[in-house]
């Protein structure tokens, strides 16, 4: 029995021995000290370093600022004037950061100064989209001094005070005939028959007139001999000619009948009818017609359908001109009385959406470039 428990004792002894040896050696892939090593002195823990905070994103100019805008008779939606004026206050809420609140008259127009001074209550600037807006624009003006107002396509001066007519009304006008100019080259360069058309929105009270008087000197600086056909949808005092798209389809129609192949239109959003009637006159008869559009590049704001049908827009860049008056007004540059854009701001000009004109691009320009140096002086008026 005793042997028995020594040989048990001497087994424990031996299996202990080789516990011993087998934690002194580790295998090539053991990180660990062996028991043998000193501990290593332990490294003073270091303080954590504050995370960095992001930076602001930097503050736009404009934020904290509103605008209010008032658009002409039909409001956003009409392809043409009013949606070039939505562009410019949209492209100044994304790059400048303000708010914006926008209203249009009723059919008659018989509540502008309503909404001026609605949008006065509650905006320290406001757009007004349309010459008919000046007198209005001009009382409310001098009821709310503390309010900038800018109307577009009016001067807003005392002319014979020489002067603004308020210090915080700005009119911002354009050389439409400038850029009519241009079209009226294109269409006189492209034209199969000869034979081209003017179509107005309201005769006779001075401004499409401009329109009408560029495209014909564009026209005849080309082809002297050319047939300008031309018509109005209304006169003076009626301005429903800018707002009837059915008119205009009926106008263009016999225009084309008449021979003309293309045909240009300063009637804001009557110029819808034009371009279905180029499209419809060139699917019964087997042969292309065009239409000009008017103020933004039409070829990207008609229907689909008809876009083949829109050789090139005259443009006029109300969108530059009420991103411009927001802009002065946040950088309290603000300026009463007129300021006129022309071509040599780019503040009027021609679309080559589509591609139509790119043949005559370099005509085009030539024309431009000589308008711009003076050598060309295009009339702003029929007489």
């Amino acid at each position: 029995m005793l042997k028995k428990w020594k040989l048990i004792i001497a087994l424990f002894a031996v299996l202990g021995m080789l516990a011993a040896f087998g934690t002194g050696c580790g295998d090539d892939d053991d990180s660990g000290s062996s028991a043998s090593e000193a501990p290593a002195e332990e490294a003073p823990a270091e303080e954590e370093a504050p995370a960095e905070e992001e930076a602001p994103a930097e503050a736009l100019a404009g934020e904290g600022v509103t605008a209010g805008l008032v658009f002409d008779i039909g409001g956003r939606g009409d392809q043409s004037f009013n949606d070039s004026a939505a562009a410019g206050i949209e492209r100044a809420k994304a790059e400048l950061g303000i708010e914006f609140s926008e209203s249009s008259p009723n059919d008659d127009g018989s509540n502008r100064a309503e909404l001026l001074q609605l949008q006065a209550d509650n905006n320290p600037i406001v757009i007004a989209v349309g010459f008919l807006f000046a007198g209005d624009a001009a009382t409310v003006a001098a009821n709310n001094p503390d309010t900038n107002f800018a109307v577009i396509d009016d001067a807003m001066m005392d002319f014979e005070a020489g002067g603004p007519i308020a210090e915080n009304a700005a009119g911002l006008t354009f050389a439409e005939h400038e850029g009519s100019f241009l079209v009226g080259a294109a269409a006189a360069l492209k034209t199969q028959t000869g034979t081209v058309g003017f179509i107005g929105g309201v005769c006779c009270f001075g401004l499409i007139e401009k329109f009408e008087a560029g495209f014909t000197a564009g026209a005849k600086a080309v082809n002297p001999d050319i047939i300008i056909i031309s018509q109005y949808i209304t006169e003076f005092p009626d301005f429903d000619g800018f707002n009837a798209p059915d008119r205009a389809k009926e106008i263009a129609a016999a225009m084309y009948a008449d021979g003309a192949d293309i045909v240009y239109h300063a009637a804001g959003g009557s110029g819808a009818g034009l371009f279905e009637a180029a499209k419809e006159v060139s699917e019964n008869t087997g042969s292309k017609v065009w239409g000009i559009g008017v103020d933004s590049d039409q070829y990207n704001t008609v229907d689909d359908a008809v876009k083949e049908y829109v050789l090139t827009s005259m443009l006029k860049r109300v969108d530059n001109a009420v991103f411009l008056a927001i802009e002065s007004h946040i950088n309290g540059t603000f300026q009463a009385g007129q300021t006129a854009f022309g071509l040599s701001d780019d503040g009027v000009g021609y679309s080559t959406s589509g591609g139509y004109v790119d043949d005559i691009v370099d005509e085009l320009e030539a024309f431009k470039a000589d308008i711009v140096a003076g050598n060309i002086t295009v009339p702003d008026s029929m007489e």
